[in-house]
């Protein structure tokens, strides 16, 4: 994770999403084959995912892109197992997730999966410190330890002095980070990002894309999902999709 010095994640900040990382893939996280998502709309069939094969490996920081009906979304959502395939295989850690009953995949979505979205999805009556420590109690941690990994990932995301402030005092960007702390306060595989510069403006955009560009050095994987090409350039690779399927794949 994020080391605890606030200067160095300002630092890393700073640099927006110029920096790339130096460490070594070592993994695969992410083996998809053949995928199939397959909606009945009265009596048409619509595949929003055609057959669609796609690696991730460990460390790795990708976005993916396409036009409306692509089926960019519903990857999203079986990526973070929100939902399942039709057919094919999707291997997430080993482990073949497309056929898992829905205890178990929100078992995996707790223990493995960090989301962030558009619209911060922050609970208004509560602080950023109890936005973040939300998911822990489902992790079974105590109050103690759930308030000291919210204080600390709060920090990561140099929002020390805002703790105790609830959404609407303060800014879009501080919001988001509040959401990327939650993401990352179970120390999960993989952040999920859906549009998240949507609501912000460039400059905030940019300083929300160098602290996924930290996050990502700091060793997790960060899959987002943009429709703009400035904020899809920050990814070390783009995946673009085209009729439920993988169009290009360009590093």
């Amino acid at each position: 994770m994020l080391g605890h010095d606030h200067n160095q994640v300002e630092e890393l900040n700073s640099a927006h999403c110029n920096s790339q990382s130096n460490f070594a893939t070592v993994k695969t996280l992410i083996q998809i084959e053949g995928l199939r998502k397959t909606y009945q709309i009265g009596t048409q069939e619509v595949h929003a995912l055609d057959g669609l094969d796609l690696r991730i490996d460990q460390n790795e920081y990708v976005a993916l892109m396409g036009p409306s009906g692509s089926g960019k979304s519903t990857l999203m959502n079986v990526l973070g197992c929100l939902d399942s395939p039709t057919s094919g295989s999707y291997h997430l850690n080993g482990q073949n997730v497309a056929r898992l009953d829905e205890n178990a995949l929100a078992e995996i979505r707790n223990r493995e999966i960090g989301f962030v979205f558009q619209t911060f999805n922050l609970l208004p009556r509560y602080s950023a410190l109890e936005n973040v420590a939300l998911p822990l109690i489902y992790a079974g941690m105590s109050k103690k330890q759930r308030i000291e990994r919210a204080e600390e990932v709060l920090e990561m995301v140099g929002l020390k002095d805002r703790m105790v402030h609830k959404p609407n005092e303060l800014s879009g960007g501080q919001r988001q980070r509040v959401a990327v702390a939650r993401a990352l306060v179970n120390k999960p595989s993989i952040i999920l990002a859906d549009e998240p510069t949507g609501n912000l403006d460039t400059s905030t955009s940019m300083e929300i894309m160098g602290l996924f560009g930290a996050i990502q050095q700091a060793g997790n994987t960060v899959i987002l999902v943009t429709h703009e090409e400035d904020i899809a350039a920050c990814a070390q690779r783009i995946v673009r999709l085209r009729d439920g399927k993988v169009e290009a794949d360009n590093a």
